[in-house]
């Protein structure tokens, strides 16, 4: 990568495409040796720690500089370990530990694995502040709905992550909290004033900034307080006005995803790319959908028209390079520095007990050791105690999944609570599965005529036809156990366990808890200096 190159090279520095397989296709490889600076992997890219190793030193033998990137937040959305679930516990469920310390272990633990693997760029953690329960994309994404909260866990993820060697990336700015619209499919708009913005979301930002975040993630946001016409992503007045020149950052600005209908529905892809770039963005983020080279020719294609057309300036351009070349540099450095201490630190640290399910992969023992800390039951007066006697009948409700979660993802306590009570049963209903039923408790208590039952949810209080179905049921066994595996706004049932996210780690957590596992172990060890 050169910030002296012509202006397809140029172009193509500032792009970050996905790509389709487990290896580097032809396209990517010849792309890499003309310019491409970096990649973003998905979870379609991951197999295993040592596949995505081999993945990505075949694509610096093409260029030893390439920023490699991955979606990876520890938590629901998972692009690492998205086969089996995270073995961490994410950010909702840390921000309800509420131990900074606590979150830079887990992440500096996130850090050494996703190095280890050869990533350099971690588009995390997640830096809204979710203050409207409503919301259907960020939830648990988030550290909570209290703007302190979020900027101490915030900075914290940032030192732990970054203290490996993998830059971290504070998103989605200048905040997707409160909104109740999905980017995925639609412009949010945030109708904050200056002032209200200024005291909420951009406080984790500021302590994302001073914590040395390498990265910025904008998102496809409409802040009229700021641009009434433009979304953040496109707009100069926020990018440069407010992130650059009034918060100070100096960092790489990448977008999130281009080809998302928060952007793409008006502008197009090329057209929201070269808009972004002229407005202060410095690499674009493509190929979540749209995969292929004939993307990224568009695009690079599309950037030296603007150049050369004036839309965009050839300065401008070269700037967004420089700061590509800089993070890039950044993270080789640092790799370096603290390979050979990360290995030695990790030699060092205790055992943590870990239950695993069959054919399942270790994972973190400091994130399923987290996790644990998590976990909250609430009893109501006279409800059952716990662990359960006998062997358990677990219902799932699955609402819709939104995309930053995906759909290749397990989540539940049907799998984690076989393999400690053998002999449990499960079922997953979706709202398809219960409408037009004269009763809805029906299908629900088919398998659990006397025997424990467990209710899993996540955010009953999104989902209508998930409240109304448990609210029945709980009218004929007031003795099931409900486990929101979401954001707990709805308390529901005798039994309540929350466990603030629906990673395998919470899972087994909470499976953990109903079983009556008792599990001793050390707790995680400080960061090092």
């Amino acid at each position: 990568m050169s910030i002296h190159g012509d202006l397809p090279e140029l172009a193509a520095a500032v792009l970050q495409p996905g790509f389709v397989g487990t290896s580097a296709p032809d396209w990517v490889r010849r792309w890499l040796g003309t310019g491409l600076g970096g990649v973003a992997l998905f979870a379609r890219n991951v197999e295993s720690p040592a596949q995505v190793a081999a993945l990505t030193a075949q694509l610096r033998a093409e260029n030893p500089d390439v920023i490699v990137a991955i979606d990876e937040e520890a938590g629901d959305v998972t692009r690492f370990e998205s086969r089996h679930g995270s073995s961490r516990p994410g950010n909702l469920a840390l921000g309800a530990i509420d131990d900074p310390e606590l979150t830079e272990i887990v992440a500096r633990d996130l850090g050494r694995e996703l190095a280890d693997a050869g990533i350099t760029l971690d588009y995390a953690p997640d830096a809204d502040v979710n203050n409207n329960p409503d919301n259907p994309v960020i939830g648990v994404r988030a550290f909570g709905a209290e703007a302190q909260l979020a900027a101490r866990h915030t900075a914290a993820f940032i030192r732990g992550l970054q203290s490996s060697g993998v830059a971290g990336c504070a998103k989605h700015f200048p905040g997707h909290g409160d909104t109740s619209v999905d980017s995925h499919h639609d412009v949010p708009v945030i109708a904050r004033t200056v002032e209200e913005l200024a005291a909420c979301e951009m406080v984790p930002f500021r302590a994302a900034i001073a914590a040395g975040a390498q990265s910025v993630m904008t998102g496809h946001l409409l802040v009229p307080a700021y641009d009434a016409e433009l979304p953040a992503t496109l707009s100069r007045r926020i990018l440069t006005g407010l992130l650059r020149e009034e918060l100070g950052f100096d960092g790489l600005i990448v977008t999130d995803g281009i080809e998302m209908q928060g952007v793409r529905r008006r502008y197009g892809l090329a057209g929201a790319s070269v808009r972004a770039l002229a407005a202060g963005v410095d690499a674009i983020c493509v190929g979540g959908d749209h995969a292929d080279e004939q993307t990224a020719i568009s695009l690079r294609d599309a950037i030296v028209a603007a150049v050369r057309n004036g839309e965009l300036s050839e300065e401008r351009l070269r700037d967004a390079v420089a700061r590509v070349h800089r993070l890039a540099t950044w993270t080789t450095r640092r790799q370096t520095e603290t390979g050979a201490r990360a290995i030695a630190d990790a030699a060092a640290e205790p055992e943590v007990a870990v239950l695993a399910s069959p054919g399942a992969p270790r994972g973190s023992a400091v994130g399923f050791a987290a996790a644990r800390r998590a976990v909250k039951v609430t009893l109501a007066a006279g409800a059952p105690a716990l662990p359960v006697t006998g062997v358990p009948h677990v219902v799932e409700f699955a609402p819709p999944r939104n995309i930053a979660i995906g759909s290749e993802t397990p989540w539940g306590l049907g799998a984690p609570l076989a393999d400690l009570l053998p002999g449990t049963t499960s079922s997953r209903l979706t709202a398809d599965d219960l409408t037009g039923l004269p009763d809805a408790a029906e299908p629900v208590l088919a398998g659990a005529a006397g025997r424990p039952l467990v209710l899993v949810v996540r955010d009953v209080h999104r989902h209508p036809w998930i409240a109304e179905a448990l609210t029945r049921v709980l009218e004929l066994r007031p003795d099931a156990i409900v486990v929101e595996m979401g954001i707990p706004v709805t308390v529901l049932g005798g039994v309540h366990i929350a466990t603030f996210g629906a990673t395998r780690a919470l899972g087994l957590a909470a499976a953990e808890i109903i079983a009556g596992v008792d599990v001793q172990e050390p707790a995680p060890q400080p960061v090092a200096a």
